[in-house]
């Protein structure tokens, strides 16, 4: 093996590493993307600057991963514990009420409304 072949193995080892983490987490969208990262991990191996040279020059390129071996799969159950809960606050995430919010938006718009009525007294165009 070349050292770009050793490169691209490398690669492949860790988008495989990365599908078993996808896969121990047991939800679907893992699961997918277990399947997605183990065929990429597949194709970056095809894609070996040795194995591409020999294709080029016609011979039969010689991989060196047995072809026979099926993937390896991922565990039949989850290999953590539960996860503990997150501490909730009293009134949700913090900060003020939306009520009190609404409320002093709308005393807010009275007092400016009262003020340009006042205003506008002041300044007549009869």
């Amino acid at each position: 093996m070349t050292k770009a072949d050793l490169v691209v193995e490398r690669g492949a080892q860790r988008l495989q590493h990365l599908a078993d983490k996808a896969a121990a987490r047991g939800d679907g969208v893992g699961e997918w993307l277990a399947e997605e990262l183990r065929n990429d991990a597949t194709f970056l191996r095809k894609l070996k600057p040795s194995l591409i040279k020999a294709r080029a020059k016609g011979q039969p390129a010689k991989s060196t991963e047995p072809e026979a071996a099926p993937p390896p799969s991922a565990p039949s159950r989850p290999q953590l514990g539960k996860r503990p809960k997150k501490k909730r606050r009293k009134g949700g995430k913090g900060g003020p009420p939306p009520i009190a919010i609404v409320g002093a938006a709308f005393v807010a718009g009275v007092v400016l409304a009262k003020v340009i009525d006042w205003r506008g007294h002041g300044h007549p165009r009869d």
